[in-house]
């Protein structure tokens, strides 16, 4: 009956407004339920009323609740339609947009989702072009599709690589070329399967983009070679990637390396980046240099061009960037940069190689410009994974509880496959103390680390008894290793003893062996050598344990006014005797500690005759090993042996022989200026 009446009342429904008691009406009226209606308190949400009287203030009377839904069909042509928010819907394939459906100003369906394209057709085909096929929302397996993607890859790969955001043309023109080809009222995925699988079987490569088309401007043709896909380290291809995107961390160049190959990849390998962007970072090494001797660099591009020629016929090309470019400067103008200058945490993180560390899963697990810390992180992890996949080999070499040499030769690389990459290993000898084992190690260092300790091991137990016997009968004696026990514990001191005689008579300075005859050679000299080491050793201690114990004495009744002396000697004693001094420092500078300490008595004996010469000189030493020190800290941050920081290290001990007590003398000449010519050996 309500829907009945409907049809001729059309202009008396109203919908209840957010005014208490209120409803909107047809044409912007506004009107309340008479008080004597049923729906008085009821208040339901749309009404219609059979007439509208207005006394104190309009009222509906008769009036009866509504379904709106009824509406759209009984008032026909009467209900206006708004359409809104055409967009493309991906799952349907087709443009849709939201209908709003009104009647005399009243919304009775607020939003409804249609398809658009019979609405509007040349709009809904825009929408299709623009959203479906340049935007690639389109679900299809045309090849088209397929090809004109990676084309646009490509060419946003490349515009990474040079850092150009200025090559690749923008969506407008890609939509124009797919406008000049798909027919008007194409705006669906059905409609336009059907005329694609048509106009294909005549010109298969109709839609198909160009590079012509595609690119702006043209691009240098070597940016293949200057921006690389993979770059070659340690052996191994690695694949690099590219971003150009200033601000975030990834901007720029970044490797990918696996887990396994970590400890073997070394700063150097990709200190250079690629080649089109070392020029760049050259520059700003160059901007970083002092001003006096910047002006050498001038005219900066001819400058990096000279370095660069003399770079790829430097014959080390495992030294860093920084290294190489100080080692030029100073070939060029005789001026010694040191490497401080130049701090790569300062540069454009585009000019900072990012390493990206993966499982075998291709799972990140860590990630930074920082080659050292993540070696830090994920090294030892990376030892135990490449071991584990050396130690999975049907044929592995590797082998637990040895006791002898009876594995016949111990190469010095093995090659083993892991995750479908061939990896390089070295195999070494691990002191598992009762026994050794073969493992295979990630780097030859920690390998060569490694096999010192278990050749010892197994020489040790090849000549058990005789060592026992050393144990039982040291040559040092009693009174000797009283008199040292003020700077270290007896127990400490006996051990230490015992590992240096065994040290330096099983192995020295001997190539470790490889094999069951050289390990037999060497078990043979080693027997042979015991006593006699046994002896040097027990002189050595009997010859510094006296002046030890008298430099202990006079220290500590030193004059308050002798507060400088005091402090550098007891320095220079510390870091001469110290629990472990003998199988921690080389024979050739062990030999040597009596007449440091020698020197430091006469050094003693000579104070007062002129204690200001003595302070002058003490800060000349202290100003080197201060320098030392700090180098020698760096060192072992980054995992660095340098023969040459040693060597410099004992010489400050001839240097202090040369200026306190120059009657010892000194095996070679020595001098402040000496130690600094020295010092430009020693590693940065």
């Amino acid at each position: 009956i309500h829907r009945a009446l409907l049809s001729g009342l059309l202009g008396n429904i109203g919908f209840k407004s957010d005014e208490k008691g209120v409803y909107e009406g047809a044409r912007a009226i506004k009107f309340s339920i008479f008080p004597g209606s049923s729906l008085r308190k009821k208040q339901p949400k749309w009404v219609v009323a059979a007439e509208l009287a207005e006394t104190t203030k309009l009222y509906a009377r008769c009036a009866a609740a509504i379904d709106p839904a009824w509406l759209e069909r009984i008032a026909g042509k009467l209900c206006k339609r708004h359409y809104f928010d055409p967009h493309w819907e991906k799952q349907r394939a087709q443009a849709m947009a939201f209908e709003r459906i009104t009647l005399y100003g009243l919304t009775i369906v607020p939003k409804r989702r249609i398809a658009y394209g019979p609405i509007d057709p040349a709009y809904a085909r825009e929408i299709f072009i623009r959203q479906a096929l340049v935007a690639g929302e389109y679900e299809s397996s045309a090849s088209f599709l397929q090809h004109n993607q990676q084309l646009i890859d490509e060419i946003r790969e490349l515009e990474s690589k040079v850092r150009r955001q200025d090559i690749l043309v923008d969506e407008q023109q890609i939509f124009e070329f797919y406008a000049a080809r798909i027919p008007a009222g194409i705006y669906s995925g059905t409609a336009f399967e059907k005329w694609r699988k048509q106009a294909e079987q005549t010109e298969p490569e109709l839609l198909y983009l160009t590079r012509e088309v595609l690119i702006r401007q043209a691009v240098d043709g070597t940016a293949a070679e200057q921006f690389p896909e993979t770059l070659t380290a340690a052996g191994h291809v690695l694949p690099l990637s590219y971003r150009f995107d200033p601000g975030h961390p990834l901007d720029g160049v970044t490797v990918t390396v696996p887990l396994p190959l970590l400890n073997q990849i070394m700063p150097f390998h990709f200190d250079r980046l690629v080649p089109g962007l070392i020029r760049e970072k050259i520059g700003w090494y160059v901007k970083m240099l002092p001003k006096q001797v910047r002006r050498h660099a001038i005219p900066v591009p001819q400058f990096v061009t000279r370095f660069l020629e003399w770079l790829d016929s430097c014959p080390d090309q495992a030294m860093l960037l920084a290294e190489s470019l100080a080692a030029f400067i100073r070939s060029e103008t005789g001026i010694k940069i040191p490497l401080d200058t130049w701090d790569s945490r300062l540069l454009p993180t585009h000019l900072q190689m990012n390493v990206k560390v993966i499982d075998d899963a291709g799972m990140t697990l860590g990630m930074g410009h920082d080659l050292t810390e993540l070696k830090a992180q994920l090294g030892q992890t990376a030892q135990q994974l490449f071991a584990r996949g050396a130690g999975a080999e049907p044929d592995s070499i590797e082998r637990d509880d040895i006791t002898r040499w009876d594995f016949g030769e111990l190469p010095a690389e093995t090659r083993f496959s892991r995750a479908g990459k061939l990896l390089t290993g070295y195999p070494a000898l691990v002191d598992q103390e009762q026994s050794v084992a073969v493992r295979i190690f990630d780097t030859q260092e920690g390998a060569q680390r490694s096999m010192r300790g278990g050749v010892l091991r197994l020489l040790s137990l090849a000549l058990k008894d005789r060592i026992k016997q050393l144990e039982k009968n040291l040559l040092v004696d009693r009174q000797t290793i009283l008199l040292m026990s003020s700077l270290i514990e007896m127990d400490r001191l006996k051990e230490d003893i015992r590992s240096a005689i065994i040290d330096l008579a099983l192995i020295g300075d001997d190539p470790l062996p490889r094999n069951e005859d050289e390990f037999n050679s060497q078990t043979s000299r080693a027997r042979t050598r015991l006593g006699s080491v046994s002896q040097e050793i027990a002189g050595l201690i009997h010859t510094i344990a006296q002046p030890c114990q008298e430099l202990k004495k006079r220290l500590t009744i030193l004059d308050k006014s002798a507060i400088f002396l005091k402090k550098d000697m007891e320095e220079q004693l510390h870091h001469l005797i110290y629990p472990g001094f003998l199988s921690r420092t080389r024979w050739q500078y062990l030999q040597h500690l009596p007449r440091y300490l020698k020197g430091m008595l006469l050094r003693l004996d000579k104070y007062n005759k002129n204690p200001a010469r003595d302070q002058e000189q003490t800060e000349i030493i202290t100003a080197l090993w201060n320098q030392y020190i700090q180098r020698l800290n760096k060192h072992r941050q980054a995992g660095v042996m340098d023969l040459n920081l040693e060597m410099f290290r004992w010489q400050i001990e001839e240097l202090r022989i040369s200026l306190f007590s120059q009657e010892l003398k000194t095996p070679a000449p020595v001098s402040v200026k000496r130690l600094q010519k020295l010092w430009e050996s020693v590693r940065e």
